[in-house]
């Protein structure tokens, strides 16, 4: 296998190379002004440990594969088009509104709970922008009033010369009929053909989220309309520098949904937060191959602490309605929490609680940390470190940036001033903080959904994950902690891990158990009907990236629900066409033990009567992965590695420095045991073993920090 994946995160672009036996590994600052440049350099430092020029690898491997944070900058940035919205006629207020939910949605929760600050996010579509439409379909998709024709072509009129440069059709139940929409379409090219209007977008909501749902739908269509010029010229930018260096096969893109396609078969929404999905693709792949069991996948990079879970049993946690910024959408996404805790999270004085508060803003990587020497002045985690003796000034990211610590020093004056704490003791109260920080998120987490922590793998990865495991797994209380293989690029290893997949969805009102009439749903033709017709979208989408249709699998998943309850459950269904009544059976057993293993078992309630909601086919083709073997700890111990020098350090709980022990990437040979406390810094990461605690080395590079007898 010859691969190349990538994944551009806020600060650091990693790239993970697998060239038939060899993998490697390498990492370059973020360049957000023209994201090629930081993927060359990390290219070409992997390129240089094998001796190969970028064009002749680039000529020879079989893919290129992306994961990135364009959309959530853009967003972040509200760099985006002027958008115009036709709503059906009255229903104008469905997107300002927002539910009456948007002054908190995708706040922290102290944020939200402060009513008498709350305020709404600036809108991406002003209600000025938002035009009405004579028509309407009703919730079974018949036509109740239909289509002003003329009324169409006044607003879109108006909305062009109001100055749009994309426009979104959200009309009431599309969805189930989008007969409308798509006639607005044509009225559209015929008003405007492309030649006049040049390269003027116009989304369909129906076509971008298949659930109903107006606002969340609305959202969907928007968000994809305002990614759409960033996402085609930042993406379209990599594609051409890839073929100035010899790669002439299609460039393809990881999707939040946990798969991949063409970039040519890519929605701008869906590529939000596709690099630290890819990490919990990867730690899928690790927990299967290994037998790991279950496992809570942690990525601490330069600007964000992200959080997922994989469980035994195939079972995936997809957020349905997930709020991406500050909007609601309406698109399946690998659940995923982030938190505010990278190695670049500013530090400021709380004075309420008259200690340190840690993020959720970030120094990036321009300006980045103070001790870049890039012109930060704000103290971060990563000052911290260095000033905690964590960090080699003169080898962090393989000498590729030389930390000053007379910057980061100066950084933290000014807020050891306010705390009445010498500088060394605000870094180490630092530590603390953001430690529990994301250990506590961690516990959020997962006893939110029924689990206890020591029942879990904690996998720590991305640059600054081995350097805070041994701090996360006090505080959450557990004594194992394993830095996967690869932990600094583990959410590039996951790009390229990831099947070619597409998801499509249907809203639908299905009652499969009728508790009045005592009877179960028997239409299998219409069920089936709609199976199909979300399979053939699936097929064809990719069929048209060039597979064969035989290559092709499916699976189905079902939203389904106890009468009129809000929650909904996603089941894996057995069986991809429903035939008889024993069918139906197995999916409300299967339902019926999902939910008691969510919500606890009796909680169950068969009586209110079972209905489905969303059908969801997702289509995919498997492809060959990296390979993870070797990783647990057998006892055995590697031959002695010796420390290359000493260095004092400062940890919590210790009043003075601590004469800690430095080894080097040597000490990454299968079988080393180094007790704590210890530093081992390599090309592309520290790991950080603190007293009381215990580091070996498992095959590929694979990391276990224990403490006490395990």
């Amino acid at each position: 296998m010859k691969r190349v994946s990538v994944d551009i995160g806020g600060t650091f672009t990693d790239c993970f190379v697998a060239w038939g036996d060899r993998n490697i590994q390498g990492k370059a600052l973020t360049t957000h002004h023209n994201l090629a440049l930081g993927f060359n350099e990390a290219l070409a430092n992997a390129c240089s440990e094998l001796d190969v020029a970028v064009p002749a690898l680039l000529s020879q491997v079989d893919s290129v594969r992306y994961a990135t944070t364009l959309g959530t900058n853009a967003l972040i940035e509200r760099k985006g088009p002027r958008i115009g919205a036709l709503v059906t006629t009255g229903f104008k207020s469905t997107i300002p509104l927002s539910r009456a939910r948007g002054y908190g949605e995708g706040l922290p929760e102290e944020a939200q709970m402060d009513i008498p600050n709350a305020s709404r996010p600036e809108p991406i579509v002003p209600i000025p922008m938002i035009r009405e439409v004579r028509e309407r379909v009703d919730y079974l998709g018949q036509i109740f009033w239909h289509l002003d024709e003329d009324d169409v072509r006044s607003r879109i009129r108006e909305l062009v010369d109001a100055g749009a440069e994309a426009l979104v059709v959200a009309f009431t139940n599309s969805v189930v009929n989008p007969a409308h929409e798509l006639r607005v379409r044509e009225i559209f090219l015929e008003e405007y053909p492309a030649h006049l209007l040049g390269a003027i977008p116009m989304l369909l909501s129906h076509q971008v989220a298949g659930r109903k749902g107006e606002y969340a739908r609305s959202m969907s269509t928007i968000m994809d309309a305002f990614l759409h010029a960033t996402m085609y010229h930042g993406l379209g930018t990599l594609e051409l520098n890839l073929r100035a260096n010899g790669y002439d096969k299609p460039m393809l893109v990881n999707h939040n949904s946990g798969g991949m396609a063409q970039l040519n078969s890519t929605d701008a929404l869906q590529t939000v937060h596709s690099g630290p999905v890819s990490g919990i693709a990867a730690s899928e792949h690790l927990m299967v191959q290994t037998g790991l069991g279950n496992v809570v996948a942690t990525d601490m990079g330069g600007t964000s602490f992200d959080i997922g879970i994989v469980v035994e049993g195939g079972v995936k946690y997809y957020d349905f309605n997930p709020v991406i910024d500050r909007w609601l959408v309406s698109i399946p996404m690998v659940h995923l929490v982030t938190l505010g805790a990278g190695g670049g999270s500013i530090c400021n004085y709380d004075r309420l609680f008259k200690s340190v508060k840690v993020g959720p803003q970030s120094a990036g990587s321009d300006p980045g940390p103070a001790c870049y020497d890039r012109g930060g002045l704000q103290p971060t985690v990563t000052d911290a470190d260095l000033l905690l003796g964590y960090l080699d000034p003169s080898n962090y990211a393989n000498g590729h940036i030389k930390l000053n610590a007379r910057r980061a020093k100066q950084a933290f004056e000014d807020l050891g001033d306010e705390l009445d704490m010498s500088v060394v003791e605000t870094a180490k109260l630092v530590k603390r903080t953001v430690d529990a920080n994301m250990a506590n998120g961690i516990a959020t987490e997962l006893r939110t959904r029924g689990y206890e922590p020591r029942d879990f793998t904690v996998l720590a990865y991305g640059g600054n994950g081995p350097l805070h495991a041994c701090g996360i797994a006090a505080v959450l209380g557990v004594d194992r902690i394993l830095a996967p293989p690869f932990s600094a690029v583990f959410s590039a290893v996951g790009a390229g891990n990831m099947n070619q997949m597409h998801i499509h969805e249907i809203s639908t009102w299905t009652t499969l158990f009728d508790p009045n009439l005592k009877q179960f749903f028997s239409d299998y033709a219409s069920f089936n009907a709609n199976v199909e017709e979300l399979e053939r979208r699936g097929r064809d989408d990719l069929v048209r990236q060039g597979f064969e249709a035989g290559d092709i699998a499916y699976r189905l998943e079902i939203d389904m629900r106890y009468g009129n309850q809000r929650v909904q459950t996603a089941v894996v269904s057995d069986v991809l066409r429903l035939k008889s009544q024993r069918d139906v059976l197995r999916l409300i057993d299967q339902f019926h033990t999902r939910y008691g293993e969510r919500f606890g078992e009796g909680s169950q309630s068969p009586e209110a009567g079972i209905r489905i909601n969303t059908i969801r086919v997702c289509s995919y083709v498997v492809q060959s992965t990296a390979s993870f073997s070797g990783i647990q700890d057998d006892g055995r111990e590697g031959q002695r590695v010796e420390p290359v020098g000493t260095r004092a350090c400062h940890f919590p709980g210790h009043d003075g420095p601590v004469e800690t022990r430095l080894y080097d990437v040597g000490a990454l040979a299968e079988g080393t045991r180094i007790d704590g406390p210890a530093l081992v810094t390599t090309p592309a990461t520290t790991y950080l073993v603190e007293p009381g605690w215990r580091y070996y080395a498992a095959a590929q590079g694979a990391v276990w920090f224990t403490r006490g007898g395990h």
